[in-house]
């Protein structure tokens, strides 16, 4: 998925339909964790430390470790 589709999706967030508004929520969702985890793996692989990813998502080091530690 490209950012024009993430604009997409973001506006359709905001739509006046609420099945609309959930299923791009739903789709940003699932789009937002695998960028995540790609970035994640790309700063693991730049030899970046868990807690400077950490501090870049605003979570705690242990939470970081635990949802991608298996990269």
């Amino acid at each position: 998925m490209d950012v024009s589709t993430i604009h997409t999706l973001a506006g359709d967030a905001g739509s006046d339909d609420p099945i609309v508004a959930l299923r791009a929520i739903a789709k940003l969702h699932r789009e937002l964790d695998r960028v995540e985890s790609a970035a994640v793996r790309r700063a693991r692989n730049a030899n970046a430390t868990w807690q400077l990813i950490a501090l870049a998502l605003g979570v705690s080091k242990q939470a970081v470790h635990k949802k991608y530690g298996r990269m």
